[in-house]
C-alpha cells in the first residue's frame, strides 16, 4: 500500500504528459494527472444505464480510452470534470470509446493499434474526427491521446482553435453538456450526445473513485474565527444573477478581500487556476473517515494563490486569499464538500465541517497576510 501510495505522489510531481498517458494505456495500475482528476486502477469491466435506460457493459480497452480522456482532461487548464464528462459523452456516442480506423477512406489507417472499423465518411478514432476536416493526420488521429487534446483544444490543443474544441467554445461551462459536445463534433444528429451523460458520470466516478490518499489528522474550518459571514446557504436559492431559481452547491461565506483560506484537511491538490464562473478555484483531495472527499474553494484572489496542483497540503495550511473572482458579487468564499471525489455530488459544506467538529483558527494564528 505504501507503495502505491509513494507511486501516486511520484506521478502527481512528476506527470509528464507522453508517459503518463502511455501508462494509462499500457497498464491497469494507478496513473496519476496534474490537473484536477487523478485516474486509480482500470477495471475489468463497468456496466452503465444510459437515459434512455439502455444498459451498457464497457470492457477494460474501453474504459483505457476513458481513463486516457481523463487524464489528458486533468492536465489541461480550465478543463475539470465538467470538460472531461463532455469528452466523455462525445466519445462514448462517437465510437463507444473505440478506437476505430477506417480502411474506406485510409487504408493505411488499419496499420495502426485501433479496435474496430468505421465507414462514417472519412472519420478516425475516438471521436470520430476526419483529417478533411482539418482535425489531424491519420497517423495524428490514430493515436487516443492526440485525439483528447484536439477534443479539448484551447491553446494547448493542436489546432490553434481551428477546429474548434471544447476550450474554444466561448461560454461553454455556462452550456448544457450536450450542446458543447454538439458545437465540437458538429454531427447530424446533434440529439445523441445527452443520453450517454450518465455513463459518462458513471465512467468517471469509477475510474477516480479508487485513488488512494492519506488520512486526514484533523479537520478545520477554512477561514480564520470570527472573519466570516454565513451569507448563502446550501441548496435551492434565487440565482442573484438571472433571478431564477436554481441550486447552490456550496456554501458562501463572506469575507474580507485577501482573508487566507486554510485546507479544511489533509490532502494533495488536484487543481489550483481559472475556472468559469468559480473564478479562481482551487480543489484538494482528502480521506476522511476512510471516505475520498474533494473540497473546492473557487472565487479566490487571482494573485492570492498559494499552491498548485500535486502540492501536498495539511489541514489549515494557508493555500489561498479571499477574492471575488468569477461569478461572484463581493468577496467571498465559496466552499464546496464532495465526498466520494469530485464525480459525487455536494453536501451542505457547513453542516459536514460541523459534523467533524471543524476547529476554528484564529486570526492571529492564521498569519494573515498585509493587504
Amino acid at each position: 500500500m505504501k507503495k502505491l501510495i509513494g507511486l501516486v505522489v511520484v506521478l502527481m510531481l512528476a506527470c509528464p504528459l507522453g508517459g503518463l498517458v502511455g501508462v494509462a494505456a499500457l497498464v491497469t495500475t494507478v496513473a496519476s494527472s496534474c490537473g484536477s482528476l487523478v485516474v486509480g486502477t482500470i477495471p475489468d469491466s463497468l456496466s452503465a444505464q444510459t437515459l434512455d435506460g439502455r444498459s451498457l457493459i464497457l470492457d477494460q480497452r474501453q474504459l483505457t480510452h476513458a481513463g486516457t480522456i481523463i487524464t489528458v482532461g486533468g492536465q489541461t487548464a480550465h478543463v475539470g470534470h465538467a470538460g472531461v464528462i463532455v469528452a466523455l459523452m462525445a466519445a462514448l456516442t462517437e465510437s463507444t470509446l473505440r478506437l476505430l480506423a477506417n480502411t474506406g477512406a485510409y487504408p493505411e489507417s488499419a496499420s495502426y493499434p485501433h479496435d474496430g472499423v468505421g465507414s462514417d465518411h472519412d472519420s478516425l478514432g475516438l471521436f470520430q474526427m476526419r483529417p478533411s476536416s482539418g482535425w489531424g493526420t491519420v497517423a495524428e488521429l490514430m493515436d487516443p491521446e492526440y485525439q483528447a487534446r484536439a477534443f479539448f483544444g484551447g491553446v494547448s490543443g493542436p489546432n490553434a482553435g481551428s477546429p474548434r474544441g471544447l476550450l474554444d467554445i466561448a461560454g461553454w461551462q455556462i452550456l448544457d453538456p450536450s450542446v458543447v459536445a454538439q458545437a465540437v463534433e458538429v454531427s447530424a444528429y446533434p440529439d445523441r450526445y445527452a443520453n450517454f451523460e450518465p455513463v459518462a458520470e458513471a465512467i468517471l466516478g469509477a475510474l477516480t473513485r479508487s485513488s488512494i490518499f492519506a488520512e486526514t489528522s484533523r479537520v478545520v474550518f477554512p477561514l480564520p474565527e470570527g472573519t466570516y459571514t454565513n451569507t448563502d446557504s446550501f441548496g435551492w436559492r434565487i440565482d442573484p444573477y438571472t433571478g431564477e431559481r436554481r441550486f447552490h452547491a456550496g456554501s458562501d461565506l463572506a469575507a474580507p478581500l485577501g482573508m487566507p483560506i486554510f485546507a479544511v484537511a489533509d490532502g494533495v491538490v488536484s487543481f489550483s487556476g481559472q475556472r468559469g464562473t468559480y473564478g479562481g478555484l482551487i480543489t484538494i483531495e482528502h480521506t476522511v473517515s476512510g471516505e475520498r472527499v474533494t473540497s473546492y474553494y473557487a472565487h479566490v484572489y487571482k494573485q492570492g494563490m498559494h499552491v498548485v496542483a500535486g502540492d501536498n497540503v495539511v489541514a489549515g495550511q494557508h493555500i489561498g486569499d479571499v477574492g471575488s473572482a468569477g461569478k461572484s458579487t463581493g468577496p467571498h468564499l465559496h466552499l464546496e464538500i464532495h465526498p466520494g471525489g469530485s464525480s459525487q455530488p455536494a453536501v451542505n459544506a457547513v453542516d459536514w465541517l460541523a459534523a467533524y467538529s471543524a476547529a476554528d483558527l484564529t486570526a492571529a494564528t492564521a498569519g494573515c497576510p498585509a493587504a
